[in-house]
């Protein structure tokens, strides 16, 4: 016979039911999410164990670390010079990085994992950072 009684509360008892508070619901609600929700979620978690802002708290003209993942990578020419072009997203938002001069960074390539510091601007209302400095992370 169990011994756990109707005043018990749910999630203790003796046979290993202390799972801890919501975890059917944490269950439901990660078998609701789409695939790009929880990818924005592990996302989130990685790029704040990094020591990374968030890019939705980037302001502009202030300088700060992002961190998270390339979407893509283009070469995209900017004034006849070359410039590459790279979409970081960390799963609040995406900011441009832009190096000027150049036409491809070993390394660069969408899908890798990438913190990068500099200064960030707003350019058709999106942000971007200019030749930031990076540090490649794990492979993609």
């Amino acid at each position: 016979m169990d011994e756990v009684s109707a005043s018990t509360p749910p999630g203790a008892g003796p046979r290993g039911r202390e799972r801890g508070k919501g975890g059917l619901r944490r269950f439901l609600r990660r078998m609701a999410s789409t695939k790009a929700e929880l990818e924005a979620e592990e996302l989130q978690k990685t790029t704040g164990d990094e020591g990374a802002t968030p890019i939705t708290d980037c302001a502009a003209r202030k300088r700060h670390c992002v961190a998270g993942t390339l979407r893509t990578v283009t070469l995209r020419p900017r004034g006849g010079a070359p410039a590459l072009e790279a979409e970081l997203y960390d799963g609040t938002d995406v900011i441009n990085l832009v190096w000027l001069g150049r036409r491809k960074i070993a390394g660069i390539d969408p899908g890798r994992r990438l913190r990068a510091e500099g200064l960030v601007s707003e350019q058709d209302g999106r942000k971007v950072m200019f030749n930031p400095r990076y540090e490649l992370r794990g492979g993609a």
